[in-house]
């Protein structure tokens, strides 16, 4: 192997495990279930499952691989897998069903797509699946036997499209970003220092693995570094609960949906939390009052909130655990490889205070959107990408998001950030969860409306009076309507739009 190859490798993904290996071949990388994969292991693993999807299964330098799948180790190293061989990974929402999956795999024109058997009879006639994990002949099985992997000078280009991550779709269609090894290596660099990220770290993953933040903030970046890393299924408290007081987890990833759920957990007030050291969250607002909870119950556990999109890796602003006080509702200062303005409808920079589009330049962000050239046209202006995300940066350089663009409310020709009534209501002992959407009025244009998921007994009439009495007359509430669960994707965004158009259609 050249010093040049080796170079190269350093700045691909799948180079980043590699030099760890290189470094700690033999410490534990990652645990899932009853199986660990040393590093030295893993490495040797993503160097077979390369050669598996180029010789065995036929693939070509830039064939789309989607991965359709839950979470799991056969998920990660297939992913290393696809980078090694110059493939490009497509994560797709396991949830996805009929139109909304044929849809990803009809837009990315994948030539494989990498299945677990529970999930294949979702996946629509005529192509072609293969199975992940749990099945004769599955990818997983076939790492058995193991195989040399070189990568061509074309297999490790930097410049790559290394994966495919389709935005959730909150408000249109998913749009697939194309991400290059490039793109992800800068955003990994810039998560471990801005995340403090460390060697000694034992982080659990337990969000899904198709998802960018999981991905591309934590199990990465934790590899990078040689951390010992474990995967759950899915984010269970009581399974989390017991890694902490086993000593084998001390940080935590999670949308507030999932923190919001663990702190109103039976066993939350019981269990020996002590050793759990950083509690990241991201992906969607987190309400105060709910932070504050979790601060009270576990003062010694330093909260980082993580703000981004897929099309920078995803992550664009941390507020660290220091800088939470006094400022509670910002997402923090950009990343190391991020800058970040606030700027007007025509792209001027407003003045600190005043509300606006965040807008971002950076070596993380994606080189557009695959098969749309319009959409990566209006997105990319000027040598800057425009978020759709409404913030408000301060003199010190700290952002507070507002709302989404899309989501501001004109309620009589006045707009009204819904950030601020949903926190409001979130200090109501009765509201579990609420999302404010605008709904059509005749007389107000939107009506400014609360979908809240209530705990216990409380009516609207209540929660109305409550509002009026914290927020000014047109921010209030003009309608309380009551949900069991509020529409969500897989990251935990609330999806606003499904609500609009639900309670539009019964409102019309």
């Amino acid at each position: 192997m050249t010093e040049g190859r080796t170079a190269v490798r350093r700045n691909t993904v799948d180079g980043l495990v590699r030099d760890s290996a290189l470094r700690h071949p033999d410490r534990p990388a990652v645990r899932y279930r009853d199986r660990t994969w040393t590093y030295g292991a893993l490495d040797a693993a993503v160097s077979t499952g390369a050669a598996v999807l180029r010789e065995r299964y036929g693939l070509a330098a830039g064939d789309r691989v989607a991965a359709f799948a839950h979470n799991s180790d056969a998920y990660l190293i297939a992913f290393l897998a696809c980078a090694r061989a110059g493939l490009t990974h497509v994560p797709v929402n396991q949830n996805l069903t009929g139109e909304d999956l044929a849809y990803i795999l009809d837009d990315c024109a994948g030539a494989l797509v990498l299945a677990d058997p529970d999930l294949t009879g979702r996946i629509p006639a005529g192509y072609p699946v293969r199975p992940l994990r749990d099945a004769p002949g599955s990818f997983l099985a076939e790492l058995a036997a193991p195989r040399p992997f070189e990568p061509g000078p074309a297999d490790a280009d930097p410049g790559a499209v290394v994966q495919l991550l389709y935005t959730s779709g909150t408000t249109a269609l998913p749009k697939g970003a194309m991400m290059t090894h490039t793109a992800l290596v800068h955003e990994y660099e810039s998560a471990i220092e801005a995340l403090d990220l460390a060697e000694g770290d034992l982080p659990v993953h337990s969000l899904p693995l198709y998802h960018s933040a999981q991905m591309h903030v934590f199990l990465l970046p934790y590899l990078a570094v040689g951390a010992q890393n474990t995967i759950l299924d899915a984010p269970v408290a009581e399974e989390l609960f017991a890694l902490v007081e086993a000593g084998r987890a001390d940080s935590f990833f999670a949308p507030p949906t999932v923190w919001i759920a663990f702190a109103n957990h039976p066993d939350f007030g019981r269990r020996d939390l002590g050793s759990l050291r950083k509690a990241y969250y991201g992906a969607s607002v987190m309400p105060v009052p709910v932070l504050q909870r979790l601060q009270e119950r576990l003062p010694g556990l330093g909260f980082y909130n993580c703000f981004g999109q897929s099309e920078i890796g995803p992550l664009a602003t941390v507020l660290g655990p220091a800088e939470h006080k006094g400022r509670m509702e910002s997402c923090g200062r950009p990343v190391r490889h991020v800058e970040a303005r606030v700027v007007d409808e025509e792209g001027a920079d407003v003045p600190d205070g005043t509300a606006g589009e965040v807008v971002y330049r950076s070596p993380q962000l994606c080189l557009g959107y695959w098969n749309d050239p319009e959409a990566t046209r209006k997105a990319f202006r000027d040598g800057w990408f425009r978020s759709g995300d409404l913030a408000v940066r301060d003199a010190q350089g700290y952002f507070t998001v507002v709302d989404r663009v899309k989501d501001v409310i004109n309620s009589g020709g006045v707009l009204v950030a819904s950030r601020q009534v949903e926190d409001v209501l979130y200090t109501h002992p009765g509201v579990a969860e609420a999302a404010v959407v605008g709904l059509p009025d005749a007389r107000w244009i939107e009506a400014v409306t609360a979908v809240v998921v209530p705990r216990g007994e409380v009516g609207e009439a209540e929660l109305l009076a409550y509002a009026r009495e914290r927020l000014a007359h047109f921010k209030a509430p003009k309608r309380v309507l009551f949900v069991e669960a509020l529409p969500r994707n897989a990251s935990g965004k609330i999806l606003k739009r499904e609500l609009r158009d639900r309670f539009g259609r019964a409102n019309g």
